[in-house]
């Protein structure tokens, strides 16, 4: 039997999103076609077309970080495309959506959030008891040690934990459907290597917030800080506060 891949989920979503990349004549240098095209490659393909020819086919967890390499920089390549016409513009925000988080971005930077709001039924809980109180096993950064606090939020299907210099790392089951949204301008996220896995790095301050999975109902949170997304074994993980990329890098690579 084989198992679900999330990733088919993303191709597939920007498969159906090639109609938007029919843009006004003239077309900006025929990018819209180029990007279509790839988008309607069959995935084994997009296999051939970015392996090495001097090497051999690699195992299953190689062939799966070049596929995300491929689909970021397709999905790259259509916000820079869409972006450019209003119709485009309109559809952008729908572009970016991976493992329960959904990028929402527009051509120039949105407004940001004044207010702060909590996640919905989120609890103040002791770090030591959070692997009774959800579904799914917990991680830890051994970079930061043990938080100085942590939360749970939406019946057990979020754990959010905090660190005095202002770390935060939220963890969840995470799939196609959001759990949060960020509202984004330039600069564009960008994706970076992580071990045995692939990250989203959203490098300025944006709007956060939270969407009900039961009604679809946007709940604006606050401004978040530069934050690392990235997906391992059907978990989502969303660093914010770490600073510099790099830091970033570090703490999520030392998840334990």
């Amino acid at each position: 039997m084989s198992s679900h891949d999330p990733f088919d989920d993303l191709e597939a979503e920007l498969t159906a999103l090639g109609p938007l990349l029919d843009t006004p004549s003239p077309p900006p240098a025929d990018v819209a076609a180029a990007v279509r095209a790839r988008l309607e490659l069959p995935p084994e393909k997009h296999a051939r077309r970015s392996a090495r020819p001097e090497r051999p086919p690699k195992r299953h967890g190689r062939r799966r970080r070049a596929r995300w390499r491929i689909v970021a920089a397709v999905v790259l390549a259509v916000v820079a495309v869409t972006a450019a016409t209003p119709q485009g513009r309109a559809a952008v925000a729908r572009i970016l959506r991976l493992a329960g988080v959904e990028l929402q971005l527009g051509d120039t930077p949105p407004p940001p959030v004044r207010t702060t709001a909590n996640l919905p039924g989120e609890h103040p809980v002791a770090p030591d008891d959070l692997p009774g109180l959800v579904r799914f096993q917990v991680r830890t950064p051994a970079e930061l040690g043990p938080p100085a606090r942590a939360t749970v939020a939406d019946q057990g299907r979020l754990v959010s934990m905090f660190w005095p210099d202002g770390v935060r790392l939220d963890q969840f089951q995470g799939g196609v459907d959001p759990f949060f949204f960020k509202k984004l301008g330039p600069p564009w996220p960008d994706y970076v290597e992580l071990a045995g896995t692939t990250a989203w790095w959203i490098p300025g301050e944006h709007p956060l917030g939270y969407i009900r999975r039961q009604d679809g109902t946007e709940i604006p949170l606050r401004q978040a800080a530069p934050t690392l997304v990235w997906q391992r074994d059907a978990l989502t993980y969303r660093l914010e506060g770490a600073g510099a990329k790099e830091r970033a890098v570090r703490i999520a690579e030392s998840l334990r």
